[in-house]
C-alpha cells in the first residue's frame, strides 16, 4: 500500500512539473535550442561562413569590422570580437532549469552555474576559435559576464578564473585571462560593450564579431529602441552580416525581448481578417 501511494505521489508530482513547464514562455524556445538539428545545423553554418572569410579579413589591409574603427587600423595585430554566452558557449541548461521550476532569471542560480564551469560548447565554435589562433589573430571575449565577489571569497571577480576554465575544458587552446573582457571588471564596462569594442580598436584591427545579441555589434539597440528601428539598422549595415558580422540564433533571451513592451501579443503579425 505504501509503495502504491509512493508511486501515485511521484506521479502526481511528474505531472504536476510537466504542466508547469509546458506553460513556461521559454519552453519551446528551450527545446529547440537543445534537441533541434536546425540549431545545431545553423551554429555551424555561421562559423564555417565566418572561417571561409578568415583568409579574406586578414589579407585586406583596409578590412575592418567596427564601422567606428575608420583610421589608422592598418598595421594594428589581428583580433576577432567575439560574445561568450550562446556564442561560445552554450548555457541553455540554466533556461531548461528555470522551465522546470517554473521560474524566471536568477543571479544567484545564474553564478552557481558559471563557477561550475560545466557549459558546453556551441556546435562549431571552438573549430572557428582555434583556426582563428592558429592563423595568428587574437580571439577578444567581450562578455556580460559580470564580475562580482561571492560570500568567502577574496577574489573580486571569481567569474573571469571560472569563465577561463570553462573555455579551456571545451577545447580552447590558445586563450588566459587577458582576453576576458567582463561586464563591471573595469570602470564603465557596462552592459553597453561599446566602450570594450572602442578599447579593442586601439590596439586591434578587428576583422570580425560574433554574437547572439544585436548589442553585440551596434551600440545604443539594447533599450529606448522599436523593433522597427532595430530591423532599419540590420539593413543599414546589411553588407555586414555574413562578411564581418556572424549573429548566432538564440530564441531563448536576449535584448529582442527586453525592448518590447507590454502586452508583447501587440507585436504579433497575423493573417488579415476576412469578410
Amino acid at each position: 500500500m505504501k509503495s502504491s501511494l509512493s508511486s501515485l505521489l511521484t506521479s502526481l508530482l511528474l505531472c504536476t512539473f510537466a504542466s508547469q513547464a509546458a506553460s513556461h514562455d521559454n519552453m519551446n524556445a528551450t527545446l529547440w535550442y537543445q534537441t533541434s538539428a536546425e540549431f545545431k545545423a545553423s551554429a555551424i553554418q555561421t562559423y564555417q561562413t565566418a572561417a571561409l572569410q578568415l583568409p579574406l579579413a586578414i589579407a585586406d589591409k583596409n578590412w575592418t569590422a567596427l564601422p567606428s574603427q575608420t583610421s589608422n587600423y592598418q598595421q594594428l595585430p589581428l583580433a576577432i570580437i567575439v560574445d561568450i554566452d550562446e556564442t561560445i558557449l552554450d548555457n541553455s541548461p540554466t533556461a531548461a532549469q528555470a522551465v522546470l521550476l517554473n521560474a524566471g532569471y536568477d543571479p544567484k542560480r545564474w553564478d552557481q552555474w558559471v563557477a561550475m564551469a560545466a557549459a558546453k560548447a556551441v556546435p562549431g565554435a571552438v573549430s572557428f576559435v582555434n583556426k582563428a589562433e592558429a592563423a595568428g589573430v587574437k580571439v577578444l571575449y567581450i562578455s556580460n559576464r559580470e564580475c562580482e565577489k561571492r560570500a568567502g571569497a577574496t577574489d573580486s571577480c571569481p567569474q573571469k578564473a571560472d569563465t577561463l576554465r570553462n573555455l579551456k575544458t571545451v577545447g580552447i587552446e590558445k586563450i588566459d585571462a587577458s582576453q576576458i573582457w567582463l561586464k563591471s571588471e573595469q570602470q564603465g564596462w557596462s552592459s553597453e560593450k561599446e566602450s570594450r569594442r572602442l578599447l579593442a580598436a586601439k590596439d586591434f584591427r578587428i576583422l570580425m564579431s560574433i554574437g547572439d545579441d544585436f548589442g553585440d555589434f551596434l551600440p545604443d539597440v539594447k533599450k529606448n529602441i522599436t523593433p522597427e528601428q532595430r530591423s532599419a539598422l540590420v539593413d543599414t549595415y546589411q553588407d555586414y552580416w555574413g562578411a564581418k558580422w556572424f549573429v548566432l540564433a538564440n530564441p531563448t533571451y536576449g535584448s529582442w525581448q527586453t525592448i518590447l513592451k507590454q502586452p508583447n501579443s501587440q507585436y504579433l503579425q497575423s493573417v488579415p481578417a476576412t469578410k
